[in-house]
């Protein structure tokens, strides 16, 4: 008989054991517990503005709470559960949220610049009901680093200048993944000038009107996205596939890198 476990569940147990080993063994002590830092986001004043900067939280179960705008400037986020989390206009520069539980967690409007996201979990379940998947709308991820299956999130508008979303080198502390897995996700209007989406998986999504000006799509999945109206100056598309891509209105096209090797471009609307 095969057991199919909640993919959530799965995660908190692991979290759970670990932190209990870590702590058992003086490895592990985080600035707040989960109690502490709920206290003060039900306590807070309006206006003020709670500061987290820096601090180590990791592996706490902060899912629901709505932080109003917080700042956790640089802080250690790995591990740590934001399921259906309010994170909206919070400061998240340089934080670490590596291994973090973003389901349905609320990003739009936030400064994630220099932020690192590697192999969070996204959904509840193996079947990956994009409807989980967290939203970046209007945030700042310029300079960001993501290593994710993220089918479905929502990225309009947002700031992804320099983001590096392409393949990571293997770390001791997560496995590692030849590139982002982003289908069906909407990054209409956002900025991704300079970007790494090295070998990303993007098919089904959305770039309509969006800056894909020096974009590193090398062996990029774009079939059945919508390039509608983007900048692509200057990007590199080698070897990438455009099987049923909408290129119609595109910039810039003339100036791409690769384009004797891009794949099925004769299947491309245009």
């Amino acid at each position: 008989m095969v057991v199919a476990l909640n993919w959530r569940s799965q995660h908190r147990q692991l979290a759970a054991l670990l932190l209990l080993w870590l702590t058992a063994s003086g490895s592990l002590a985080a600035d707040f517990t989960a109690r502490e830092v709920t206290e003060a986001v039900f306590k807070a004043v309006p206006g003020r503005i709670l500061d987290f900067s820096g601090k180590d939280l990791s592996f706490l179960d902060l899912a629901g709470l709505d932080f109003k705008g917080a700042t956790f400037a640089n802080a250690n986020l790995y591990g740590v559960d934001f399921t259906r989390a309010n994170l909206k206009g919070t400061n998240l520069s340089g934080v670490k949220l590596d291994r973090a539980v973003v389901i349905r967690a609320d990003f739009s409007g936030a400064n994630l610049s220099g932020a690192s996201i590697m192999r969070p979990s996204i959904y509840t379940t193996l079947d990956g009901n994009r409807d989980e998947a967290p939203k970046f709308s209007g945030a700042n991820l310029h300079g960001v680093r993501i290593t994710a299956m993220m089918d479905g999130a929502d990225f309009r508008g947002a700031d992804l200048t320099d983001a590096r979303m392409g393949p990571h080198e293997p770390r001791a502390d997560m496995s590692s993944m030849p590139g982002s897995i982003l289908r069906g996700c909407d990054f209409s209007g956002a900025n991704l000038r300079g970007a790494d989406l090295m070998w990303a998986k993007l098919r089904f999504s959305k770039f309509t009107g969006a800056n894909l000006s020096g974009v590193n799509l090398n062996g990029a999945d774009l079939s059945k996205t919508d390039l509608s109206g983007a900048d692509v100056t200057g990007a590199d598309l080698a070897g990438a596939d455009l099987d049923g891509a909408d290129l119609r209105g595109v910039k810039g096209w003339e100036t791409i890198k690769g384009r004797e090797t891009v794949l099925n471009f004769d299947r491309a609307l245009r």
